[in-house]
């Protein structure tokens, strides 16, 4: 094992390849900070569920203004400073290398089968792209623990490693893992890019069982330890990014991200808290938690990981899942989930890097409704930043909590314009 010690400017010091042994990268994050600040005026109806219709028609009568002053590098450092607060020992980030995952772990369903929407993202057909395929599997220490090692999965065609070209990371969904998205990686390799892929928190390499996830949840409500929902592997990709700027073969300044539901809240968060992910596209994955805890809408992404809301409606003695319940297990094991760190504040946070959310328009964990403000806040500060053509939000007509073959296409155009450069 050595140590590599770069200077402060360390994005733009190149490591030398990986080693068979593993190596100690020695340095600091949070990434550098990109300073922006705004003032937004934000004109809104405030509706809220009522059980009569006259109760109802007074609510929609009542319009407000609320003035909001958003300072993205206070959010981000705000964010940060949570995210340290629940780590275990931190760590000089190490790099292992790790072998090829032949049989991946899928929890709480069977293998998935064929994926449509992901054998759809355009490709540029290679003869011999087997041959020329580049795989890296490899770990990286992000903290201590058995969590903190993190499973990485990189393909890129050979004969690339002495240019730096575009990256982009991609994220699963909920119970799958890194293996689950290869098909998009080969997609994105074929065209020059080089494509990431990690298992999340309690998933994939990072699971014993098909109940690790569900059962870190509920610990997570009963210790409030550690923040297996989001905000862990958000950290992840604060290291990740460490990682990544390193490399000879990779641009500092092209990198991407990506990800399906838990993946597109994940994408989401890691480009709030880390300005290194230049452009991203959320998919099936952008929400306003607090909005749908006061518009009686929160049962769709609650579902997604009932147990642990089940445990905690038990704990608080509540007779049901009901807002309270919601409302405390967020605080609990995502604190600032449904307040500070909610979409009206982090999507616009992440302004000017470009950002492309891709939604259905009948998606029940991710309401629409829920980015009114969100969007509104978002088209704000890119319009005062003179990029309007870098905020993009696409909700596709009649579809629900599904990432299609358009979204995929949406997303692989968007990284195409601002990365391809």
């Amino acid at each position: 094992m050595r140590t590599i010690t770069p200077p402060p400017a360390f994005a733009h010091v190149q490591l030398q390849r990986l080693a068979r042994a593993p190596r100690l990268l020695s340095f600091t994050s949070p990434p550098k900070e990109l300073h922006y600040k705004y003032r937004i005026h934000v004109q809104h109806i405030s509706r809220a569920s009522t059980e009569t219709t006259t109760e109802s028609s007074e609510m929609e009568k009542k319009e407000h203004a609320t003035t909001t002053v958003v300072d993205a590098d206070k959010i981000r450092s705000q964010f940060l400073d949570l995210l340290r607060s629940r780590r275990s020992a931190q760590v000089p980030l190490t790099v292992e290398p790790a072998k090829p995952v032949s049989n991946p772990l899928y929890q709480d369903v069977s293998p998935p089968g064929f994926s449509e929407a992901m054998a759809s993202c355009p490709r540029v057909e290679i003869d011999n792209f087997k041959e020329l395929l580049k795989e890296e599997n490899l770990y990286l220490h992000t903290e201590a623990g058995e969590q903190g090692r993190l499973p990485v999965l990189i393909l890129s065609l050979k004969g690339s490693e002495d240019q730096k070209r575009p990256a982009v990371v991609f994220l699963h969904s909920t119970n799958k893992c890194k293996e689950w998205v290869r098909p998009l990686l080969e997609a994105y390799a074929s065209r020059g890019y080089i494509a990431i892929a990690i298992d999340s928190r309690y998933h994939g390499e990072r699971a014993s069982n098909k109940t690790t996830y569900r059962d870190a949840l509920v610990s997570s409500w009963k210790k409030g330890d550690t923040m297996p929902f989001i905000f862990d592997t958000a950290w992840d990709m604060v290291k990740l990014a460490d990682y990544l700027t390193q490399r000879d073969d990779i641009d500092p300044k092209r990198i991407g991200i990506t990800g399906e539901s838990l993946g597109g809240m994940h994408a989401w968060f890691a480009a709030a808290a880390d300005t290194r992910y230049e452009v991203v596209a959320p998919i099936i994955g952008v929400q306003g938690f607090r909005w749908a805890i006061d518009n009686d809408k929160w049962q769709g992404r609650v579902d997604s990981i009932k147990a642990v809301f089940e445990e905690a409606k038990i704990d608080l003695g509540n007779s049901a899942i009901d807002k309270e319940v919601v409302e405390k297990v967020w605080d609990r094991i995502a604190p600032g989930l449904a307040s500070q760190f909610d979409s009206p504040y982090t999507i616009p946070a992440i302004a000017p890097r470009p950002i492309l959310i891709l939604n259905g328009a009948e998606d029940p964990r991710c309401p629409l409704g829920g980015l009114e403000i969100p969007e509104a806040r978002a088209r704000k500060a890119y319009e005062e930043a003179h990029c309007l053509d870098k905020f993009k939000l696409f909700a596709q007509p009649e579809i629900g909590h599904q990432m299609t073959s358009l979204m995929v296409k949406e997303a692989s155009d968007w990284f195409d314009k601002f990365l391809k450069h």
